[in-house]
């Protein structure tokens, strides 16, 4: 038994779904006995009668198609109910994130009775050798006046079919917001992580410098007198750096010109590793005066090792300090992690808004450079006991969404993200406010709906808000919005006492 196979599917792709289908004809029918065999092995079918089966395998249409054969188009409008006999039919999508779905032998699909469907989601190439057997639209009337068993079937496999691909899209957008979530914290961690490097590499020459620069400072063999003044000037003008002993921080104008001052005096007095010195020394507040101090106390090369020697302990002291605030803001990141994903904790805990929103917002820190974030948290704002891991999904999508809505209107205004929380009566309030380009009256009432979704085609799967919404839900809270052109707030009312929420 062959079948008319299609050697070059593009040829025909203009010709739409019932081309291709009816490329698909057998060259000669099978026996209907071997089609009532074939269903009778489809568990779906068992509550089938064998009259019905019978009349099924004599009114359906037969098709058969070898490995590679494309079945059908993406997008092209779907008219026939498919029983697959035999074999696999794989279904890929060139955008959005579902890119794949498997059709496997004894399964019921198409488009079935009751179903709303109208387009294919993919392409459907057969793997393998297909054998269908195909009801077309307009036969459904006859098909459940004839075999009227069919009917439950049908209905339990189009909430089956809802169920799944509500959990595919459910995962995917999981999937797509751990995306999200692991390239923030890539971009957080990659700048700290590069600067303690930085700052230890060059931490190992630096230290090989100072330990020269000290051994040429004790060859000098200074007398007692010199050392206790040299001593006793390092004293001062460490005195001139910070309280907790750091360099002073000035910005990069002030710092250059005190560079070229630096520079020059370092040339006046001779010493030939100023270039070396001074833009160590332009970062305190270390100045001519003090430089003169030194300069009466000693001169020529001792002056040179003298000067060199402290530059480069301040300089070591500069790097270590670097690795330092680089691991710490690392910790720091790892630590709110944590908080966010509420690792090595039990389901629920005492969740504390204000801080929930932070760690939130360290998350997305990647995407805030050019926001104006203001935090208006109320004092008296008591911690609620809830999934601290769901509701920091609902923060996020707030927050991702305030965000996109921001980036519409970048250029023409600065963007300004408000987080608030306050009492209202028995419940939290927790508000997120942008001053984006606002929702329109239209469609406000929709924004809730699961898949719905203004972005464009495989940039989000509308679920962002329906999940917020589920969890809000879970916790017997309140999701709403308030929204005109310039801003736009989501409202989270959460009840402070949770008794009987879960």
């Amino acid at each position: 038994m062959g079948s008319a196979l299609i050697t070059n599917p593009a040829d025909t792709a203009h010709e739409g779904d019932d081309y291709l289908f009816a490329q698909l004809a057998p060259e000669q029918p099978t026996d209907t006995c071997e089609i009532v065999a074939a269903l009778r092995r489809i568990k779906t079918l068992d509550p089938l009668s064998q009259d019905e089966v019978v009349w099924l395998a004599e009114h359906g249409t037969e098709r058969k198609a070898h490995d590679g054969t494309l079945i059908f188009h993406g997008g092209t409008p779907v008219h026939h109910m498919t029983i697959l006999l035999r074999g696999e039919i794989h279904v890929r999508r060139n955008a959005g994130p579902l890119s794949f779905f498997i059709g496997r032998s004894g399964l019921v699909t198409g488009k079935l009775p009751f179903s709303r469907m109208k387009n294919y989601g993919g392409d459907g190439y057969a793997v393998g050798d297909v054998w269908t057997l195909d009801f077309d639209e307009s036969t459904f009337p006859e098909v459940l006046a004839a075999v009227p068993s069919l009917t439950q079937i049908v209905v339990s496999t189009l909430l089956d079919r809802t169920r799944e691909v509500t959990r595919m899209e459910q995962q995917a957008e999981k999937l797509n917001a751990l995306g999200k979530l692991a390239a923030n914290l890539s971009h957080e961690l990659n700048n700290p992580a590069s600067a303690a490097r930085s700052a230890a590499n060059n931490l190992w020459t630096e230290l090989r410098h100072y330990g020269d620069q000290k051994f040429k400072l004790g060859s000098l063999c200074f007398t007692t007198e010199t050392k206790q003044a040299y001593g006793q000037w390092i004293q001062s003008v460490r005195d001139l750096l910070t309280p907790d002993g750091r360099p002073h921080r000035a910005d990069a104008f002030e710092v250059s010109s005190r560079e070229d001052m630096l520079m020059d005096w370092l040339k006046s007095k001779g010493i030939e590793e100023g270039w070396r010195i001074a833009p160590v020394l332009a970062e305190t507040r270390i100045d001519v005066p003090q430089l003169e101090r030194l300069a009466g106390i000693m001169s020529g090369e001792a002056l040179t090792v003298s000067l060199g020697a402290f530059a480069s302990a301040l300089q070591a002291e500069r790097m270590t300090d670097a690795v330092i605030d680089s691991t710490r803001r690392i910790f720091e990141l790892i630590s709110a992690i944590k908080d966010y994903s509420y690792m090595d904790q039990g389901p629920i805990q005492e969740v504390d808004l204000g801080q929930a929103l932070d760690n939130t917002m360290t998350m997305l820190n990647s995407r805030l450079a050019s926001v104006e974030v203001r935090r208006e948290y109320a004092v008296d704002v008591p911690q609620i006991s809830a999934y601290g891991g769901e509701l920091n999904q609902v923060w996020t999508a707030l927050l991702e969404n305030a965000l996109d809505a921001m980036a519409l209107c970048a250029d023409k205004q600065k963007a300004v993200l408000t987080l608030r929380t306050c009492l209202s009566g028995s419940t939290v309030l927790v508000e997120v406010c942008d001053n984006g380009p606002g929702i329109p009256e239209e469609i406000r009432s929709r924004i809730f709906e699961p898949f719905f979704t203004t972005k464009a085609v495989g940039q989000a799967l509308g679920l962002g808000l329906d999940t917020a919404n589920r969890l809000v839900t879970k916790h017997k809270g309140q999701l709403s919005v308030l929204s005109k052109p310039g801003e736009t707030c989501i409202q989270v009312r959460l009840p402070i006492e949770q008794t009987g929420a879960y």
